[in-house]
């Protein structure tokens, strides 16, 4: 009962979060705040009736240990402080779990499947956002081509690698054939092919859509500048000094609006279990 409860509130809470990022770029505090705070009444009530002090401490370990490197990515530069909020009201509310499907406790897996299926959600957001900004493809096909020769020495040193590697790993993964060894390193050299891509396709998305210049009179609330190194939008009183300074135009910078991985890496971990192990597997 006190799980069920514990899964409804994080799914929900992260599922209005998320849905309020994509559509203003912020995550209102309040709703991560409250999700704690749910989660570390709920784990203190379930130490009282249980008479052991398990619950309330392994909540705090995974909530304050998501919570500490969730700041960590926010002064970075890499996550706003609503993304950090989040992932730390799901270490309160879900430490652990019961009869869930992970090989690492549910806390963890939660974690390491944010990035997973994070990685996953800023290729499609990216892919989105590319139709509307047409002249993403066109840069993206003038990087390609400018780096044609670099991928594929990359890829050249890459296979002599795993093939030299290959030999040698023969003598010791028994049962495996050669024709199977081969395999797995072709997957492995188009694997590594298909990441150097979507890095590259990344940083044009970057430069092209998400640092604007615009005129000063167009600057709003949550807007983040270029220059700024953590990713916190302005205040109407920082928006006010900046139009009476006299500047004509500021660059200002987007990002991916992150906040509905979270949802979605918690229903995969659910329903899935580890994201990392089913990489693994595949390649």
């Amino acid at each position: 009962m006190f799980e069920w409860i514990l899964i409804s509130v994080a799914l929900i809470g992260s599922f209005v979060a998320g849905v309020i990022d994509l559509k203003t770029t912020e995550i209102p505090d309040e709703i991560p705040y409250i999700m704690a705070a749910f989660g570390i009444a709920m784990h203190i009530i379930q130490s009282i009736l249980l008479k052991s002090y398990t619950p309330i401490l392994y909540s705090s370990l995974a909530g304050l240990g998501f919570l500490a490197f969730g700041f960590f990515m926010y002064y970075t530069g890499q996550w706003g402080g609503g993304d950090a909020k989040l992932l730390s009201a799901l270490g309160f509310l879900l430490p652990t779990l019961e009869n869930s499907k992970t090989f690492f406790p549910f806390s963890l897996s939660l974690f390491f499947n944010v990035f997973f299926i994070g990685a996953i959600y800023m290729i499609l957001y990216a892919l989105a956002l590319s139709f509307k900004e047409k002249k993403i493809w066109t840069e993206f096909s003038h990087e390609i081509k400018s780096n044609v020769g670099m991928l594929l020495a990359f890829n050249i040193i890459i296979a002599i690698s795993l093939i030299l590697f290959g030999i040698i790993a023969m003598k010791f993964l028994v049962g495996l054939s050669l024709f199977e060894l081969l395999i797995m390193e072709i997957k492995i050299v188009v694997f590594i092919a298909f990441l150097f891509l979507v890095w590259r396709f990344s940083k044009v998305v970057e430069e092209v859509a998400f640092k604007k210049k615009i005129p000063v009179s167009m600057l709003r609330e949550g807007d983040v500048l270029l220059e700024s190194k953590v990713w916190e939008g302005l205040t109407k009183d920082q928006v006010k000094k900046i139009k009476k300074s006299g500047v004509k135009h500021v660059w200002i910078k987007e990002g991916v609006r992150f906040g509905l991985a979270f949802p979605l890496a918690l229903l995969f971990t659910l329903f899935l279990g580890d994201g990392i192990i089913l990489l693994v597997s595949f390649i």
